[in-house]
């Protein structure tokens, strides 16, 4: 079907996201971002008593934090061989938690059923974000938190990383910047009257490598979107995507010659639904 600006095919669009996701080796990318989740777990109180869910878990850093504080943890993502890793590591860590294949925009799971539903720069990339919105609301019971991790549009992901990319090779026409998740006025517009409270806070993450080089090789082998973004533009614009990718990282880089330590600008965002 083609695709137009005003009739996005959604559904040809998360087919295509589930290849990109699962190309390179997505958990070699995640892991390094793990203290994401642990500061979400802390952000939203999280209780040992409650069901939890982290939604587009990856290899399940949020849900393996929920876990760690003894919540009953559940992961859902679209790419089995992440949740394979994902099960890897609970196995490692002797820690209780149940992986389930499925879409952001199509939780597998019954109205109200989790007390606390998280996300860390994962649900924010499903396509249709009203609908995904109304998932997480859906599952959510009356009274829990939806916790997430979003990277913001003026950030050096949202607005440095994936612009970056969406410059040499642009997105589907029609498909919302994953990064208006990071605004308030977003937020509000998804969650609606489903929520009774919205809570903000921006945070920071740093990107540490050995160099935006070392960066760049690194993410060019695992990272999926990236390695898209590569093979689109082919041998003849790959260059240019790689200067304009070096240069991104060189701007935000506070560790000059010595390494490379890029922070990168999030929301945190606590929502609690009516």
């Amino acid at each position: 079907m083609q695709m137009t600006e005003a009739t996005p095919d959604l559904k040809a669009v998360t087919q295509v996201q589930q290849k990109v996701w699962s190309e390179g080796d997505f958990a070699k990318i995640g892991n390094r971002a793990q203290i994401v989740g642990e500061h979400l777990c802390e952000t939203v109180d999280l209780l040992s008593v409650e069901r939890v869910l982290d939604v587009a878990c990856g290899s399940g850093n949020t849900a393996l934090a929920a876990a760690r504080r003894f919540a009953e943890a559940v992961g859902v993502d679209y790419v089995p061989e992440l949740l394979a890793h994902g099960r890897e590591r609970a196995a490692a860590e002797g820690l209780e938690v149940e992986f389930v294949e499925g879409d952001a925009q199509a939780l597998p799971f019954e109205d109200a059923s989790f007390d606390v539903v998280l996300s860390t720069f994962g649900a924010m990339f499903a396509p249709d974000q009203e609908q995904t919105a109304a998932e997480l609301l859906r599952v959510c019971r009356p009274g829990g938190r939806i916790g997430m991790a979003n990277w913001t549009p003026e950030g050096l992901i949202g607005g440095g990383l994936f612009a970056t990319m969406a410059k040499h090779a642009p997105p589907p026409p029609g498909i919302n910047p994953p990064s208006l998740w990071g605004t308030e006025e977003r937020l509000r517009e998804l969650f609606g009257d489903g929520i009774s409270e919205l809570r903000i806070e921006p945070q920071v993450v740093n990107f540490r490598s050995r160099s935006p080089e070392h960066w760049l090789e690194y993410f060019r082998t695992y990272f999926g979107p990236m390695r898209m973004a590569f093979a689109r533009v082919g041998d003849d614009g790959a260059p240019a995507l790689e200067n304009d990718l070096l240069e991104v990282m060189r701007t935000h880089n506070r560790a000059g010659d010595k390494a490379l330590v890029a922070p990168a600008e999030y929301v945190e965002v606590v929502a609690t639904r009516a």
